[in-house]
């Protein structure tokens, strides 16, 4: 008995120090997020792939190929925030790209914060015909993590070594910086006017010599009135070059190949480098200096560094995800991971790495194209969803204005005026969810309070994790599948419905002692930060919903 109990106690000494020591190994985690990266485009496109970029991750880390979010509005800052905080948006708070601020009576962007405004770049100027509708909305400059209503994995790492861990976080979009970077961490992003990267006076009182010197070398100008063409991988492409009716022209570019860029005083070239492969280029470069200048992963204390890459997302909306420009993006990326891989290699050593690579939200086809597939598909305008509805519900309750502001995928109501004119609001709220069911390319509206028969409805969960009580609307509104519900404008295609194509997203994982693996049960993308806490062994984010993934296990053999 005494001798089987030493046998145990030897075996359990030796599997924690050998756990241990893996788990030291890793000086730097770096959480890759590409932005838009439906689940399925990376094996669509494995074949044209170079051994040391995707395959790298692929061959060498656990590919979870059944990944989804669980939440239904599948935008840009609920799927970075989902990523970095392991919660759902009913928790971390970033229920949309922009919501209704009832104060204010206006939309707000996500992460638009008065108090801290952005920090000039000497030297650096320009306007920017702005084509995104949520940073249109914002009425300040000023950017912050205020509106994130939980901690992340960053922000526990640093906790958990007493400041002593460093968390950066680069982008090609800002509200994909902060997210990441939470209320610990420094978030630079590429400014659509100026082409620099830039920063708020949350993170800094004044930009490091380091990022005056990187931006003074004005890298993202390479590109002023030179032409695209397919340039990444000697494969056979998949994807035609075709003109598509949907593609609308975003200044010089044009609707297909070859696209032209402008000049920085278009007030479009910047957008036109986050729309091509060499806004990732100088992404990916940019955080190597970060790297470099930062001293990330060179102490016994680990870092965490965020690269969210935008460039597919971006041609994702122009031209769709079944385009020759997407797969010329993915193409291309997997070129500029196969050099930052190398560059981290040399700069903190292969062996003391942990990359995680996920996606934000996935992305639907273009309702024209499913069409010709023979699907029903709809465009929705939701100011003309608004002004019908309201027309109807005036003319049978007297309350003009019953939907104060609809903004997808939320409606809200102008509670005062229902209760001042003495109707009762729940029969109300039965008219305008009948009235926009009724509307061709809508599947379902769904209140805060869910009317019986919607009880138990599949799309409910996903609604109900998507629910924050001062943010969300009082009605959520549905699109059928591959219908748009979308404003008018340059953008043709868009994301953010709780269907499957809009929530599935690869999950990696990559680094010291894990053993390669494809995985095809299903995971949620909650459990990403959840997973990296348990192998650093720190807390969980504040309001962490997800699991450790079982098959990633840090132990060597």
């Amino acid at each position: 008995m005494q001798r089987s109990f030493a046998l145990v106690s030897t075996l359990l000494f030796s599997i924690s120090t050998t756990a241990a020591s893996a788990t030291e190994d890793i000086r730097l985690v770096v959480q890759i997020t590409i932005d838009g990266l439906r689940g399925d485009l990376i094996s669509r496109y494995e074949a044209a792939f170079g051994e040391a970029g995707f395959k790298r991750l692929l061959e060498s880390g656990v590919w979870y190929t059944d990944a989804h979010h669980r939440h239904a509005n599948t935008e840009t800052i609920v799927g970075h925030a989902t990523l970095a905080t392991g919660a759902h948006p009913s928790e971390h708070g970033m229920i949309g790209n922009a919501w209704f601020n009832r104060a204010e009576e206006r939309l707000g962007y996500n992460i638009e914060d008065p108090d801290y405004p952005m920090l000039p770049v000497p030297g650096f100027g320009g306007n920017v015909d702005q084509v995104d509708p949520t940073q249109a909305a914002a009425v300040t400059s000023g950017r912050s993590p205020v509106n994130l209503l939980a901690t992340t994995f960053g922000d526990e790492l640093v906790k958990a070594n007493a400041g002593r861990s460093k968390v950066f976080s680069v982008s090609g979009k800002d509200r994909s910086a902060v997210a990441m970077a939470g209320h610990s961490g420094k978030a630079l992003w590429l400014s659509a006017a100026t082409g620099a990267f830039e920063t708020s006076a949350f993170y800094y009182d004044a930009y490091p010599d380091w990022v005056l010197d990187w931006n003074s070398k004005r890298a993202a100008d390479a590109k002023i009135e030179s032409e695209w063409w397919p340039e990444c991988s000697d494969a056979p492409y998949l994807m035609e070059r075709k003109e598509r009716s949907f593609v609308t022209n975003l200044g010089t570019f044009g609707r297909t190949f070859p696209h032209f860029y402008g000049k920085p005083e278009d007030g479009l070239y910047y957008t036109q480098v986050l729309l091509s492969p060499h806004g990732d280029r100088i992404t990916a470069d940019f955080a190597k200096t970060v790297v470099k200048e930062e001293g990330l992963g060179d102490d016994k204390w680990p870092d965490y560094l965020s690269i969210s890459f935008s460039g597919v997302d971006a041609t994702n909306h122009f031209f769709g995800p079944s385009s020759l420009e997407n797969e010329e993006m993915v193409r291309c990326l997997d070129e500029t991971l196969a050099d930052f891989f190398e560059f981290m290699d040399r700069e903190v050593g292969r062996a003391n790495v942990l990359y995680v690579l996920s996606a934000d939200h996935g992305m639907p086809e273009a309702p024209e194209e499913m069409a010709e597939a023979g699907l029903s598909t709809f465009r929705n305008s939701t100011e003309a969803l608004m002004i019908d509805v309201n027309s109807v519900i005036a003319d049978e309750f007297g309350v003009e204005s019953a939907i104060q502001f609809f903004f997808r995928p939320y409606v809200y109501l102008d509670n005062a005026a229902i209760e001042a004119s003495g109707a009762d609001r729940r029969v109300i709220e039965r008219r305008i969810v009948e009235n926009l069911m009724a509307a061709p390319g809508i599947e379902l509206a769904m209140p805060t309070e869910p009317f019986p028969e919607q009880r138990g409805h599949t799309l409910e969960e996903q609604i109900r994790r998507n629910y924050h009580p001062t943010r969300s609307g009082d009605i959520y509104v549905v699109q059928t599948p591959y219908s748009f519900l979308f404003e008018e404008g340059p953008i043709a295609v868009m994301h953010g419905s709780p269907w499957r194509y809009d929530t599935h997203v690869p999950i990696i994982f990559a680094g010291p002692g894990i053993k390669p693996t494809r995985v095809s049960r299903p995971v949620s993308t909650v459990d990403v930060a959840v997973t990296l806490s348990t192998i650093l062994g720190i807390s969980q984010p504040s309001s962490a919903a997800g699991e450790a993934l079982s098959e990633i296990d840090v132990t060597d053999p």
